[in-house]
């Protein structure tokens, strides 16, 4: 018995050794006959095809964070339903229980659920959901009202005819 584990872990030593070998391997055969051409355009940044303008260490709006906090909320809600799915549906558990499991797995679904929306009724309060908050009237009032037209005026004056 104990010759059958070893052997098992010895296969398993032996499928880890010679992927790392491969990996290796295949790593330095790249760089052997890859051309090695360094250039200024090579060494920039690439952003989209754009050449990159001023510094990389910009600030970001907090609000990418938040809605990758509430992506990432609604994923794990998704990963813990599958297995919830599975388990409701164990024919063996509710006949052994004469019901009661799948009233009590339907129950903390929805408890589970429940909380989620919970959770998301307050981001949806608070305005985290809006990506651009709305002016309020008062202000988009008064910014039309100083808004001075002449300079628009002229440059329309000497561009039309």
């Amino acid at each position: 018995m104990s010759n059958q584990i070893l052997t098992d872990f010895g296969n398993i030593a032996l499928f880890i050794i010679v992927g790392v070998i491969f990996v290796l391997g295949g790593l330095m055969a790249a760089s052997l006959m890859r051309p090695n051409r360094p250039s200024h355009e090579k060494l920039t940044t690439y952003e989209s095809g754009e050449d990159p303008v001023g510094s990389a260490w910009g600030g970001f709006n907090i609000r990418f964070y938040i809605i990758a906090l509430i992506f990432l909320l609604f994923e794990v809600e998704i990963l813990f339903l599958f297995p919830w799915a599975t388990v409701f549906g164990d024919a063996e558990k509710i006949e052994q229980t004469n019901g009661v499991w799948g009233w009590f797995a339907l129950v903390e679904i929805f408890l589970f659920v429940g909380i989620l929306i919970v959770g998301l009724a307050y981001v949806w309060r608070k305005g985290f959901l809006d990506w651009v908050k709305p002016a309020t009237a008062s202000n988009a009032s008064s910014t039309a009202k100083e808004f001075d037209k002449t300079l628009y005026d002229q440059f329309n004056k000497q561009y039309t005819k």
